[in-house]
C-alpha cells in the first residue's frame, strides 16, 4: 500500500476517511492479538505485526514484553519500516492491541505513528474493501534505526518507587474491574488475584463506545474521576493492565486527553501478580 516518501503529520488517532484518502503514503500495521485475530481478511496491503510473537522479546518470561532496541530494529526492517514511514496501525478487535504496537513504535523513535480509529470493524462498516488471508509482507526491507525511549516503559520497581513517594506518579490499571477487584480469576495460571496496592481502576472498555475512543472531554473527566490532577498535568500517569496490552490504551486515551507524560508497566499484572514471598509486590482487593 506504502509508496512513500510523502510526509503525514497525522494525530495518535485517525479514522477511517483519514486513512482510506492517505492509504498509497503509509504503512499499514495488522496488531490484532488472539483472541481477535483475522487471519481471513485484512485491510489492502496491511502488514503483520505479531505481538504475541516476533514482537516480544524472546528472551523474558513475561508475555508481551518490550524487545531490546536492537532485536525490534530487526523486526521492523524485515516489514518494511522506514526512519520516515508513516504508519497507521489497527486491531480487529477495534481498539485493543494496536495502542500497544503505536506505543511500542513511538518508544522505537518513530515519530508518524497512529491507531485506526474502530478498527478492522469500523473499515468493514464503512465499506473499504479487505483483501482475503493474512496480512504478510515479502517486500523490500526498511531503514529503520531504533533509538529507545527509556522513559517510555517502567517496571515494577518504579512502579513501587512511585507509589511510595509522596506526590508520585498514578499508577492506573485497564483490567476489568472484577479482576481489579480480585473476584474473576486471571486468565494466566498462577497469579494472585487483585491489584497493584494504591493503583486505580480504568477499565479500558469504558473508554470505548461502538469499537471507537470516546470524546476528549469524556477521556479527561474519565481520567480526573479516577486519578486527580493527571489530565492537569500536576501527576505523571503509569498505565498498567494484564501483561502491558490494554495498558497502552490508556495511554493512548491519556495523549489524547491531553496529558504526555504517560509510561505503561511493561509485564504488568503478569509480573506484579505473581507469587511474593518476600512482600515487596503488595495488593490489594476490592474496588
Amino acid at each position: 500500500m506504502s509508496t512513500e516518501p510523502v510526509t503525514l503529520t497525522p494525530g495518535p488517532l485517525v479514522g477511517v476517511d483519514w486513512l482510506a484518502c492517505n492509504a498509497a503514503h503509509v504503512v499499514v500495521l495488522d496488531a490484532s492479538i488472539a483472541p481477535h485475530l483475522a487471519e481471513d481478511r485484512h485491510i489492502p496491503g496491511a502488514r503483520r505485526f505479531d505481538i504475541d510473537g516476533e514482537f516480544s522479546d524472546p528472551d523474558s518470561d513475561l508475555p508481551h514484553s518490550m524487545p531490546p532496541a536492537a532485536f525490534l530494529q530487526e523486526r521492523l526492517r524485515a516489514i518494511g519500516i522506514n526512519s520516515s514511514s508513516t504508519v497507521v496501525v489497527y486491531d480487529a478487535a477495534g481498539i485493543y492491541s494496536a495502542p500497544r504496537a503505536w506505543w511500542m513504535l513511538r518508544a522505537a523513535g518513530l515519530e508518524r505513528v497512529a491507531v485506526l480509529d474502530g478498527g478492522l470493524p469500523a473499515w468493514e462498516a464503512a465499506g473499504q474493501a479487505v483483501e482475503p488471508g493474512r496480512a504478510d509482507y515479502d517486500g523490500a526491507a526498511g531503514d529503520v534505526v531504533v533509538s529507545l525511549d527509556a522513559d517510555a516503559f517502567v517496571d515494577a520497581e518504579v512502579v513501587a518507587a512511585q507509589l511510595a513517594g509522596e506526590g508520585g506518579a498514578a499508577v492506573v490499571d485497564a483490567r476489568s474491574s472484577e479482576r481489579f477487584a480480585g473476584e474473576a480469576a486471571e486468565p494466566r495460571p498462577g497469579l494472585r488475584a487483585g491489584h497493584v496496592a494504591g493503583s486505580a481502576n480504568l477499565p479500558f472498555a469504558s473508554l470505548l463506545r461502538d469499537g471507537k475512543m470516546i470524546s476528549v472531554p469524556e477521556l479527561r473527566q474519565a481520567f480526573e474521576r479516577v486519578a486527580p490532577g493527571v489530565i492537569l498535568g500536576q501527576r505523571e500517569l503509569i498505565t498498567s493492565c494484564g501483561s502491558g496490552v490494554t495498558a497502552c490504551v490508556l495511554a493512548l486515551a491519556a495523549e489524547l486527553a491531553g496529558e504526555p507524560r504517560v509510561r505503561v508497566y511493561d509485564g504488568s499484572w503478569a509480573d506484579w501478580g505473581r507469587p511474593d514471598p518476600k512482600g515487596v509486590r503488595p495488593i490489594e482487593t476490592g474496588a
